[in-house]
């Protein structure tokens, strides 16, 4: 029985009320319906209860406790009222009290029909209860719904939502006719398993595909870092005639911010304008720290300021990006104008604005801030939050406030605490609290090739050679190996990656790229560059260090980058490890004799490079 037949039935026997009933558009104009109903005992009336039910349903006022109690007023509930009940209770906050009707019903012997199990299947998803789902499953089979299409397409989504992908595939398999949204819901499981590949297979076999399936195919290779994937596929969708939605434009937006890829990032934009797309609040956002992240801050303040509507996360996404750009003072004036303006900060914008303050050396502001959000804000500190208060300590040279710190947190510090104390304490050169805080973290994260690195570097300052004697014991122990460090850049519109130790099968003009970094190193010798190997393995000897360092990825994405861009453009690149010393001193040398500026992001920040200077500052 559908609501139409409700009404339809109810305007044959109560003309009148069915027009009051229609006519109903408020919480307050419900309950004084709901009170003449109860008076009159019109309400024992299974379409008029019916009808009233649906109502408060549909009120954003009204709650499911009231739709209980005139529920509880209905003499003979009918299949339409169960359904009603089972269909809103399964995505309240509650989904639980569907299966309560659902029992209630069974008691009082009225079949459910295929109305009923899809929303049942949908409050088990809510639940996060496989078993729940699974008992359901066994009813549909029980009372002959196996083979409805509507039922079958709720149980794969419920499966895939799980995670269950075999048990979503049995179900799709035995499907005599399978829809858009079969396909899709089994598309969209492979992407939550990880299994992009088997999910673009299935993609790729759909018959028919509407915007939501285009939609979760892009976001599943977000999920899973295939961003360059996901960036293809858009272009195949506008090839194919699909006009792309703000939600597909979010993540090929998210994919563009993590490549930096700027020159594909400007052109998704101008797709947006071009299509008149709503820049609501996430698309904004999401413009916003795609310019950021492509080392156009300037870009992102523009499109910040631009948005028709902001909330504390594009304030926070902006403060953050300031702050990895190294504009501590431009952050922080963000954040009070964001307070004055009454949006509330929340954790997350705290650590973008505790962040600025270390990057820029602000530590009476920074302790000021990290007060003011407990005190005022009662926001409970995060690890994130205390990290930045020890790399802001460490920055400053505050190596024994920042380790008493770390002694004192009510947390226990995790590695890249540790580390921003251990980078400190080579900075400063403080071998005897690097030794403490470098077996912490040994202990902490025992695999991380970095640490051992950085603290052998710090031994090696004072002189200490048999603890690197021994941290190479402990290395070769737990077989720790260097992560591969790669770098991306964009080039017409193409990413380019570089890896390190790339030979010629890796990109097809390595050997040209070769020559020019050897003609980029030469004339960076004339002004006094010489290979600095502290950051290469330590295990191997100098002469290996020194071929090392200039195989590093980021060098060779630099050289094809002065290869295949006109004299002074500025170059862009992204690496997925911390900028190297060397590199950052090679660097410094080829923006001051070419003239060039690098705009390079690295794990933890930007780097500036203009006229032989970072905006580092050297401490990173």
């Amino acid at each position: 029985m559908s609501s139409n037949i409700v009404l339809n039935t109810l305007r044959s026997k109560h003309p009148k009320l069915a027009a009051w009933l229609q006519s109903c558009s408020s919480f307050s104009d419900l309950k004084i319906i709901h009170g003449f109903l109860t008076r009159t005992h019109l309400i024992s009336d299974v379409f008029v209860a019916s009808r009233l039910l649906s109502l408060s349903f549909n009120d954003s006022k009204s709650s499911t406790e009231y739709a209980y109690r005139i529920f509880s007023q209905i003499q003979s509930p009918n299949l339409f009222v169960f359904n009603l009940l089972i269909r809103n209770f399964s995505t309240s906050p509650e989904p639980s009290k569907a299966y309560n009707f659902y029992t209630q019903m069974l008691r009082l012997f009225i079949r459910p029909d295929n109305i009923t199990f899809p929303f049942l299947v949908k409050a088990s998803t809510e639940m996060d209860c496989v078993t729940t789902g699974e008992q359901i499953h066994s009813h549909i089979v029980r009372f002959g719904f196996q083979n409805d299409v509507y039922v079958e397409n709720s149980l794969v989504h419920m499966y895939a939502s799980f995670g269950s992908i075999a048990s979503a595939g049995r179900v799709f398999g035995g499907m005599s006719f399978r829809d858009v949204v079969s396909w899709t819901s089994m598309v969209s499981g492979y992407c939550k398993c990880g299994f992009v590949d088997d999910a673009r297979e299935m993609f790729d076999e759909m018959p028919h595909r509407n915007l939501v399936t285009w939609s979760i195919m892009i976001n599943g290779y977000v999920k899973n870092s295939c961003f360059e994937k996901a960036i293809e596929l858009f272009e195949v969708m506008k090839r194919e005639g699909v006009v792309a939605n703000e939600t597909v434009m979010v993540s090929v937006i998210s994919s563009c911010a993590h490549l930096g890829a700027l020159g594909v990032g400007v052109r998704v934009h101008e797709y947006v304008v071009k299509n008149r797309m709503t820049v609501n609040v996430v698309l904004g956002t999401a413009l916003v720290e795609m310019y950021w992240r492509c080392g156009e801050m300037e870009k992102a303040i523009l499109v910040f300021e631009e948005l028709p509507e902001k909330d504390s996360l594009s304030w926070s996404s902006v403060i953050k990006g300031l702050a990895v750009h190294g504009r501590a003072h431009k952050a922080i004036e963000y954040f009070s104008r964001m307070v004055r303006l009454g949006f509330v900060p929340r954790d997350v914008t705290f650590t973008a604005v505790l962040s600025a303050c270390s990057h820029g050396g602000l530590v009476e502001k920074g302790l000021e801030l990290f007060e003011m959000m407990k005190r005022e804000y009662r926001i409970e500190p995060r690890v994130e939050h205390y990290g930045c208060i020890v790399d802001m300590l460490g920055r400053a040279g505050k190596l024994a406030e920042a380790e008493d710190f770390i002694m004192k947190m009510p947390v226990k510090p995790n590695a890249p605490i540790l580390g921003a104390l251990l980078g400190a304490c080579k900075i400063y050169k403080n071998a005897e609290v690097a030794e403490r805080v470098g077996n912490m973290l040994i202990e902490v994260k025992p695999e991380h090739s970095g640490y051992y690195v950085l603290l052998s570097n710090i031994y090696a300052c004072a002189g200490k050679w048999e603890k690197i004697e021994s941290l190479r014991d402990v290395m070769k122990e737990k077989l720790v190996k260097k992560p591969p460090g790669w770098s991306l850049i964009e080039i017409d519109g193409k990413i380019n990656k570089f890896s390190m130790g790339d030979d010629h099968q890796n990109h097809p003009e390595m050997g040209k790229i070769r020559r020019k970094w050897e003609e980029i190193l030469g004339k960076i010798r004339l002004v006094g560059y010489k290979g600095n190997t502290g950051d290469a393995f330590f295990d191997v000897d100098e002469e290996e260090k020194e071929s090392s360092i200039h195989m590093h990825s980021e060098k060779l994405a630099i050289a094809y980058g002065m290869m295949k861009t006109k004299p002074g453009t500025t170059i862009r690149i992204v690496k997925n490890l911390r900028v190297c010393e060397d590199c950052h001193t090679v660097t410094k040398h080829i923006s001051e004799v070419y003239g060039r500026e690098f705009i390079v992001r690295d794990r933890n920040r930007f780097h500036h490079f203009r006229n032989g200077l970072c905006s580092c500052r050297d401490y990173w």
